[in-house]
């Protein structure tokens, strides 16, 4: 059997300050509303060994009513303090795994594109939704709750043992018992959780990659293969989830043989003692209740090592994708300057893969408020330079400047939001058209967006819209014609004002009426901006000062494009004689 991992007490301990500190008077008033049920528990056994022994004892009755109502009010408060302490118990839960799920969250979006080309879609929102809400009741109430019963264990042990020796030592064996049972029990079951959740990951990670691309299935007529896959993963998780449901049953029938054992050992213990005339009858009945009742501390002793056993695993996970460090380190902040932008390429080498290399000493400069359009063939690494302007990927060799400013001492966030970038496929979100133009920003007024959407070519189309602003857009552009999702696309990048624009093919799917409109709104988009266009279109590369060939990731040509233009030896004038589209096939 595989060897469960063991998780130090140190990693549950720092868990757990750090998203319990804020709710420490929450966390108080649990404590002590669990200490006084303990209290209550303890105290209604107490109460019926009084009435019962009364009864045999005395003729009036006034002693048993004092002791009913005395029952009642108490029992009636402990079911208050129990709804309250879930209430509060709940609510922490919920406040703290939130917290771990929102950080998680935001340590994913930090982290560099190799680790998001690695781990699908649907891998990652398992980590982040299915092992977080396995923590909850380890956030809500697990080391409170686990004190508590032990609380309640041992003062049940102390009021048994002052009843007599023989019987408090029989049901402390019993205790002692049932603990090291569910223990050896559970360390079988923690492998089988941990390979469950792992099984989940994997199983959710195809289904959101095939539903992302359900088109180019169809289209593909790929439905059967992904189909038989589907039953494939389906047939492999079955053994594993009945191997972590049966380590689950061990547990609980673990239990029950040892409540069992319990009730028996107080039976013949309680029947021992009162034939010896040591004990009333009362106090047999109290021995009985006070042995039903340590089931039920036991029994959620044993539910917390089962959801224990759970989180084991999710911590780890958990653990493993914190401490998954990004390779794109931010800058120490170097301010980068306002207006347009000049761009920097210093022998540059880059690739994707350690053994392979996609960018070979590229060497060039562009002047701010210059265009320079990129050319080359399919994998020449066109798109790999505007990645590596963004600072998706950082260089293996060489630097990259903004204004003499390398993009390495830049933040993150100064960087991205001097560089603009629009591609070829606009993620339409579902949302408002503001959320959808301003990514949830709330300092652009709404004056502004329409503005700029009238600018460039949409003002027809916000017009016609129900709603303005306000109106829902579809998941993925549906109701959005593509040239109007391009338009949206600019409308993004022209209310963030970048000093450098990268279109990375940004029309090439579009037929040649609505490219027209398209290159209107580049132009307006272009006014005071560095612009750097990768296209395969000859009309996109005529706004362009300067062009740039790659070929295998190498500067085949660079220059001024009116200049290459009428050079019959370069590699531009060529192409505009046969034609770009005929040259880069």
């Amino acid at each position: 059997m595989k060897k469960s991992r063991k998780i130090p007490v140190q990693e549950y301990t720092v868990l757990l300050k750090s998203y319990l500190r804020p709710l420490r008077k929450a966390i108080t008033g649990l404590s002590a509303l669990l200490i006084l049920g303990i209290v209550m528990q303890l105290v209604n056994p107490q109460i019926i060994r009084y009435f019962i022994d009364t009864a045999q004892t005395q003729a009036t009755t006034a002693p048993l009513m004092y002791a009913a109502v005395l029952f009642i009010v108490v029992s009636l408060l402990q079911q208050g303090v129990n709804l309250a302490a879930t209430y509060i118990g709940e609510n922490v839960g919920w406040i703290a795994t939130n917290k771990l799920r929102g950080d998680v969250a935001a340590h994913c979006m930090k982290l560099d594109m190799s680790f998001h080309k690695s781990h699908t879609s649907g891998a990652i929102i398992e980590r982040v939704d299915g092992d977080i809400n396995n923590l909850a009741n380890f956030f809500s109430n697990f080391v409170v709750t686990l004190l508590s019963n032990l609380l309640l264990v041992a003062g049940m042990l102390v009021l048994l043992f002052r009843e007599g020796w023989l019987i408090g030592t029989g049901m402390t064996l019993f205790v002692v018992l049932a603990m090291l049972a569910i223990q050896h029990i559970r360390k079988y079951a923690v492998p089988h959780w941990g390979n469950l959740r792992q099984m989940s990951s994997k199983f959710y990670g195809f289904l959101g990659e095939h539903l992302e691309g359900t088109e180019d299935t169809r289209a593909n007529g790929a439905t059967g293969f992904v189909m038989y896959r589907f039953y494939q993963l389906i047939r492999e998780w079955m053994p594993i989830r009945i191997k972590a449901f049966l380590g689950w049953a061990s547990m609980w029938i673990t239990t029950l043989v040892v409540f069992t054992i319990g009730n028996a050992v107080a039976f013949a213990l309680s029947a021992y003692l009162w034939k010896q005339g040591s004990i009333t009858i009362g106090t047999v009945y109290m021995i009985f209740y006070y042995t039903e009742l340590m089931s039920k501390p036991i029994e959620k002793i044993r539910t917390q090592m089962e959801d224990l056993q759970k989180a084991d695993a999710s911590i780890i996970r958990i653990r493993e994708l914190l401490q998954t460090e990004s390779a794109i380190l931010d800058g120490i902040g170097q301010p980068i300057p306002q207006g347009p932008l000049s761009v920097t390429f210093d022998k540059v080498e880059f690739g994707y893969e350690e053994d392979s290399t996609t960018l070979h000493g590229i060497d060039f400069h562009l002047q701010r408020g210059k265009v320079l359009g990129v050319l080359g063939r399919t994998g020449s690494g066109k798109t790999t330079l505007a990645r590596l302007l963004l600072r998706f990927y950082d260089p293996r060799e060489g630097g990259i400047l903004l204004e003499q400013v390398d993009l390495r001492a830049a933040t993150l966030k100064d960087l991205r939001s001097r560089v603009g970038l629009v591609t070829q496929n606009i993620e339409i979100f579902q949302g408002t058209v503001r959320d959808n133009l301003t990514f949830f920003r709330d300092d652009i007024p709404d004056s502004r967006m329409i503005g700029v959407m009238e600018e460039l070519g949409l003002g027809e189309w916000y017009h016609s819209l129900p709603h303005g602003l306000d109106s829902e857009l579809e998941s993925g552009g549906g109701g959005v014609s593509a040239g109007e999702a391009q338009l949206l696309s600019f409308a993004r990048v022209f209310l963030s004002d970048p000093g450098l624009v990268i279109m990375d093919e940004a029309s090439s799917r579009l037929d040649p009426a609505t490219e027209q409109k398209i290159e209107k709104a580049i132009s307006r988009l272009l006014v005071n901006r560095t612009c750097i266009v990768i296209a395969h279109r000859l009309s996109t590369i005529q706004r362009a000062d300067e062009i740039l060939i790659l070929e295998q990731g190498r500067v085949i040509e660079h220059g001024d494009r009116t200049r290459l233009a009428v050079d019959s030896r370069s590699r531009y004038y060529q192409m505009l004689q046969v034609g770009m589209e005929e040259m880069l096939a």
